[in-house]
């Protein structure tokens, strides 16, 4: 079977919703939309596309390799589809959770999070860097127990597709019995928070019982308006800057730090610093519930 990207078919729809969404919020929440905020992500999306697509041929490369070492293939049945999906989504709360505790993953992803507003183009603003960080060995497994590789991306892709919607104010809270297996916008939101009792929380992309399983989900409140953004705001609509800053920033730090602690710039949660003058998350929602 060759590769099949369903996202590339799922243009036109993300184009209509950014649209009616839009037009929800000249009617009902305009700060919902920032048009530099919007231009930055819009530009963001389309650089992704153009790294995602200069990288393809070598992720598809390493899930082939991977996958020639099984001792069987599951193939194209039915059943291998719902369990490839299942396990793919697994596989990305642990990617995303990652992310957001090492600082070497959190450089490719913080851009995702740097907006300061909320609504369906901030889903298209996706790293550049996502290849260099290594982000695609969490799917490496998957073709290792014989999962075929475009049916390992089509998964992805699909699971992609599914978080566009989440990224959204326009919607509230859905049925309850939805909201306890499936990722929602009010799931969602919290994810994008910075309110520190919401910081690392709701790291899944469509199966929300992850979070429910491993401990870190955390229901959106109605007592408490959301901030969303990064917990150091970038402060600028700079393109460069927000597809590279935390780059930088490892750069610098590593530079200055003394030899044994430069290499835990990389790994360490994004806001350690070797002599403790910078908080964590962890440390930050500690405080906050003092």
């Amino acid at each position: 079977m060759e590769r099949f990207d369903p996202v590339t078919y799922a243009i036109p729809l993300f184009l209509a919703l950014i649209l009616a969404e839009a037009v929800w919020a000249v009617r009902k929440a305009r700060s919902a939309y920032e048009p530099r905020d919007t231009a930055v992500s819009l530009f963001m999306g389309l650089g992704s596309t153009v790294a995602g697509a200069l990288s393809a041929s070598a992720v598809l490369a390493m899930l082939v390799a991977m996958h020639g070492l099984v001792l069987f293939d599951i193939g194209w049945a039915w059943w291998a589809w719902i369990l490839c999906f299942v396990l793919d989504d697994l596989a990305y709360y642990w990617f995303h959770r990652t992310a957001h505790r090492v600082r070497w993953f959190w450089a490719a992803h913080v851009n995702h999070h740097s907006s300061q507003h909320y609504n369906l183009t901030t889903a298209l603003r996706q790293s550049w860097t996502g290849f260099l960080a290594l982000s695609f060995i969490f799917r490496l497994p998957l073709a290792a127990v014989g999962f075929e590789p475009a049916m390992i991306l089509a998964c992805g892709g699909l699971n992609l597709i599914y978080q566009f919607w989440i990224h959204t104010e326009a919607i509230g809270r859905m049925p309850r019995w939805f909201e306890s297996v499936m990722n929602t916008p009010s799931h969602h939101r919290v994810h994008h928070a910075v309110n520190p009792q919401y910081l690392d929380r709701n790291f899944a992309g469509t199966l929300i019982i992850w979070d429910r399983i491993f401990g870190t989900y955390e229901p959106e409140r109605d007592d408490e308006e959301i901030r969303y953004g990064i917990v150091h705001q970038l402060g600028t609509f700079n393109l460069l800057h927000v597809a590279f800053h935390e780059w930088k920033g490892i750069a610098r730090d590593v530079w200055h730090a003394p030899w044994g602690s430069k290499a835990k710039y990389l790994w360490k949660p994004p806001g350690w610093s070797h002599d403790g003058s910078r908080e964590t998350s962890d440390q930050i929602r500690a405080r906050s519930l003092r």
